[in-house]
């Protein structure tokens, strides 16, 4: 009985299951993202993510250990320098797992596994917040609703107020040359 047992066997042995992810684990430092079967995504990232957080401490003991499970020169340098500085600041969950259907030969499940700082679709505007941007509740009353769009309204205006302001002033100096001419 396998109660408890919470690693997938990959219906492999320990070697074989060690060489494929060690070998899947290389392949997506350096490709940064791969598509592979569900369940090998998903016995995958236990198994990338504690050396991508190991790599956050660059020492030769960490590279080290890191080298007795890829066994892959290119595959630690990539780890790093270059994915290291990029994941820094983040606390873990270096990893996304998105399912893509069904193969069509085996109707297998499909899915890609990514490193999160490396998606340019889903990483786009994090961290930057608009101000037109308002809050969506269902508790707020009419009166919050009306009054926070109101300041949305007057900040556009104020955005829009400068252009309109060159504008007239562009006309009132072409006014400006035109009247001494015809005074002459």
């Amino acid at each position: 009985m396998r109660h408890g047992d919470k690693n997938n066997n990959l219906s492999r042995t320990a070697n074989h299951r060690k060489a494929l992810l060690s070998n899947l684990t290389c392949q997506l430092i350096l490709h940064k993202k791969i598509v592979t079967t569900l369940a090998k995504a998903k016995a995958l990232r236990p198994y990338i993510e504690p050396l991508i957080t190991k790599a956050k401490e660059n020492t030769t003991h960490q590279r080290r250990i890191v080298f007795s499970y890829l066994q892959d020169k290119e595959a630690i340098k990539e780890l790093f320098d270059v994915i290291s500085p990029k994941i820094a600041n983040r606390p873990g969950g270096y990893t996304r797992v998105i399912k893509l259907g069904k193969r069509v030969g085996d109707n297998a499940e499909i899915a890609m596994i990514e490193l999160v700082d490396y998606n340019e679709i889903y990483g786009k505007g994090i961290g930057t917040k608009d101000e037109a941007a308002v809050k969506k509740t269902r508790r707020a009353g009419k009166t919050k609703r009306t009054a926070t769009v109101a300041t949305v309204k007057e900040n556009t205006a104020k955005a829009e107020a400068p252009d309109k302001i060159s504008k007239t002033t562009e006309k009132t100096t072409e006014t400006a040359e035109e009247k001494p001419e015809t005074a002459e």
